[in-house]
Parts: C-alpha cells; structure tokens; sequence
C-alpha cells in the first residue's frame, strides 16, 4: 500500500476499573486504520493531558505521507502543525471547541448555492430495519476561511451529513473536518470512517478481554495488560486477514483458548 494511502487514527480510552484513583489510567492509542493494527501507544493519568501526550506521540511516530486522523479534541493548531512538520497531513474532526471554525464551515456548507459547487459523494447501507446515507462534501476553496493561517498548510474544509432512519425514525447528524490534504467527497467518506477503527479496538477490549472489569489498581501492570492485549488482537487479525477472511475475530479468539494447536496457528503467521 502507498505511504500516501495509509490512514493513521489517534484515539485514548480509559480504564474505567481504575476510576476510583485520583487520576484514572487513560491510555492513548495509534492504529493503521486500514488494517486495525496498533502501532503505538502512551500512558497518561487524566484525560486533560490527552492533547499533549497525543502531540507527543506523534512526534516520536514515523507518519511521513501518511494521513493522521483524530476525533475533536485533538483538533488543536499546534497539532496539525507537528503532523505537518513530520511531513504528514491531518483530517481533524472539527466541534465546539473551535466554535469559531465549525461556524463558518457550518454556514459554508448551509448555503445551498456554495454547497452545488462542492465536490460531492454518498453511501447507503442497509441492514434490515436500518438504513444508514452519508453524504459528504468538499472544497479546496477556503480563501473566504478567517483565521485560515492558524492551521498549518490547511488545504481543504468538508462535511460529512448523516441521516439514520429505523423504521419510520429518523436521525440527521452533520459532522464538519479540516485538512492539510486536498481531499475528495469520496476520500473524505472513506477515511473519517477510518478514524472509528481505534473505537472498535476499544470495544474488543471491554467485550473479549473485560479490560474495564480488570481489579488490578497497580498502574504500571493495567499498562503492560493492555500491551498484551492489543498484541493479541494484532496477531489475531493477520491471521485472520491472510487465512480467515470470513471467520469472526471472536471464533478465531475462542478457538485458541480451547485448542492449543489453534494458537500456534495463529501465532505462526505473525
């Protein structure tokens, strides 16, 4: 896969069971979307220092080309410009806390006569009483954008517009990003999707390996546990990529408890 294809998503996740300490382990995590691997991570004691641990290890990441995705809170000036120095690009998820930002690319996006020149892409999916259209725009053209200069080599402004209907119900969400990439409707579709590989990591966490249901309180251990639990779902997923395509994460996982000739299966394509 070309560095420029590759997609880095950026995300921390607490450690509930540790809740009770006066600072809760928050852990950082760094996966290469496209395959939902893992490639690093950093430990912080309270999420109010998530923006500069998440600054720090990107500074220590080789993401030269790549694409660096991360959720709102890490939609930061001095961010973007450290992926950019690394000679990267960002697609910064943008919320209340630019609102200046978010209200222009807001009312950008309403203007129905702007909107008709932006590029434009949609996806429908349908899971039988759901059905999911996301419907995004771009545009390269942001020299109307004040404060612009702020955000280092920003080159692109899109919005991702979400309608859930189930059953007769239905749910429209916008979300709005910032990029140093020139992006089309279509990429920007696919690689904000991307950005939720880190979230779905998080979910095998608590489902397969009751990370939140830990006891342990010893800080420097829930650290190495969860090393150890992402290697395992590292290892679980190139096998299944280059044996099991079809075959859940959860089988593959269950037959390696119960059969010791499973693992050295699994552990053998690693």
């Amino acid at each position: 896969m070309p560095v420029e294809d590759v997609t880095i998503a950026v995300d921390g996740k607490e450690i509930r069971s540790m809740r009770k300490k006066k600072n809760p382990l928050n852990i950082i995590s760094a996966q290469i979307a496209e395959y939902g691997l893992t490639i690093a991570q950093e430990a912080v004691a309270d999420k109010k220092n998530e923006i500069p641990a998440v600054q720090e290890l990107l500074r220590k990441l080789k993401i030269k080309g790549c694409l660096i995705t991360a959720d709102a809170l890490h939609c930061q000036t001095k961010t973007a410009e450290i992926i950019t120095e690394k000679k990267a690009d960002y697609l910064l998820k943008v919320k209340g806390n630019q609102r200046e930002l978010m209200k222009q690319i807001k009312e950008y996006v309403e203007d129905e006569d702007l909107r008709k020149e932006m590029d434009f892409a949609q996806t429908v999916e349908k899971n039988r009483s759901r059905i999911e259209r996301r419907t995004a725009y771009t545009t390269n053209n942001i020299k109307w954008l004040y404060g612009k200069e702020k955000w280092s080599k920003l080159k692109c402004i899109g919005a991702i517009r979400t309608e859930v209907t189930i059953r007769e119900k239905t749910t429209i969400t916008w979300h709005y990003y910032i990029s140093s990439r020139e992006l089309s409707a279509e990429e920007l579709l696919r690689r904000a999707r991307l950005e939720w590989t880190v979230e779905t990591m998080h979910w095998l966490l608590d489902v397969h390996f009751r990370e939140d249901m830990c006891r342990i309180t010893e800080e420097n251990t829930q650290r190495n546990l969860n090393i150890f639990r992402k290697v395992a779902i590292n290892n679980v997923k190139v096998y299944k990529e280059k044996v099991k395509p079809k075959t859940p994460l959860s089988h593959i996982m269950f037959e390696c408890l119960i059969n010791p000739e499973s693992l050295k299966n699994v552990l053998s394509e690693n």
